[in-house]
């Protein structure tokens, strides 16, 4: 009888390559079923509490020495400034800086006319420029299975992160924003984002922060500081229809995902207008912020950003 192995087939390799993936994702510690339904089409997503949220703003530039030092990208726009509208503040000696937001005008800038939604985060998952978490985004991403998500997996310059809604809550303020950029200190924190059993961020920068929240989210929620590192929310994933009107849908981002340098219009936009949706006033505007390289896999890189 021959003890020769004859090479194994097809379905082997495929077995194998689930077998990485499912080792992978005990490794993380995610639990895939982190949505869950609610009958009539919602789903409830789960909580993570008692997060500490920066806030960070479209123009920051914390380091302009450091690789992602600057608030003029985003991981999912090298055009993030333009893109925007120009600095998400106010302009003081040349440098764009954060602002006190009133509910007089909906916690919108008071300088400047927002051309994208400004009420937007950050959470530590790069599905696009981070490796790691790419190449699990199809098991840990509740939403991955779904249309329009699905179709755009085998993409690797799509994001399906990108424009997500999340709801945060501080005492007795809820609030609601949009996935525009990937941090803090992480871009890989599947455990953390997606897993259903509130795990902490492993960020250990910034007082262990797990997000950063824009200007807007600042005042809606009544941070008790401007640009510290001390306030907590609360937050979840939900899904665009779940939704309620309030001045975060004033305006809706869906821009792509990144600028491409061979369109046309490299800047090109698509924000959606509601019905009934007020005018921001009108201001300064941005520079053509140049393409920065992709984000660190370790983080962000050089002194303490705010």
């Amino acid at each position: 009888m021959s003890t020769e192995r004859s090479p194994a087939p097809h379905g082997g390799i495929a077995v194998l390559s689930a077998v990485v993936v499912l080792i992978t994702l005990l490794a993380v510690g995610v639990l895939v079923t982190s949505a869950v339904d609610r009958g009539e089409g919602e789903r409830r997503y789960p909580w993570h509490t008692d997060i500490v949220a920066t806030t960070f703003w479209v123009g920051e530039e914390f380091d302009p020495t450091a690789e992602d030092g600057s608030q003029s990208i985003s991981t999912y726009d090298d055009a993030w400034l333009l893109s925007y509208g120009g600095c998400d503040g106010v302009i003081e000696d040349g440098v764009c800086r954060t602002e006190r937001r009133s509910a007089a005008n909906g916690w919108f800038p008071t300088s400047m006319n927002p051309l994208q939604n400004p009420f937007y985060l950050d959470l530590p998952f790069d599905d696009v420029n981070d490796p790691r978490a790419a190449a699990m985004r199809a098991e840990v991403v509740p939403w991955a299975d779904e249309e329009p998500y699905a179709s755009m997996l085998d993409d690797p310059d799509t994001s399906i992160m990108k424009d997500r809604w999340v709801e945060l809550r501080r005492g007795g303020r809820t609030c609601f924003g949009q996935v525009e950029d990937a941090g803090p200190g992480r871009y890989d924190d599947a455990r953390y984002v997606f897993g259903s059993r509130d795990a902490r961020p492993t960020n250990g920068r910034f007082n262990g922060a797990g997000m950063d929240v824009s200007p807007a989210i600042n005042g809606c929620l009544g941070f008790t500081e401007l640009n510290g590192e001390d306030d907590r929310v609360d937050w979840r994933f939900v899904d665009e229809q779940d939704v309620p009107e309030g001045p975060w849908t004033r305006l809706v981002t869906t821009t792509p995902p990144q600028a491409d340098s061979t369109s046309p219009d490299p800047y090109r936009r698509e924000v959606r207008v509601r019905p009934g949706a007020g005018r921001a006033r009108r201001g300064s505007g941005g520079r053509r912020a140049r393409p920065g390289p992709p984000r660190s896999p370790e983080g962000r890189d050089g002194p303490r950003r705010h």
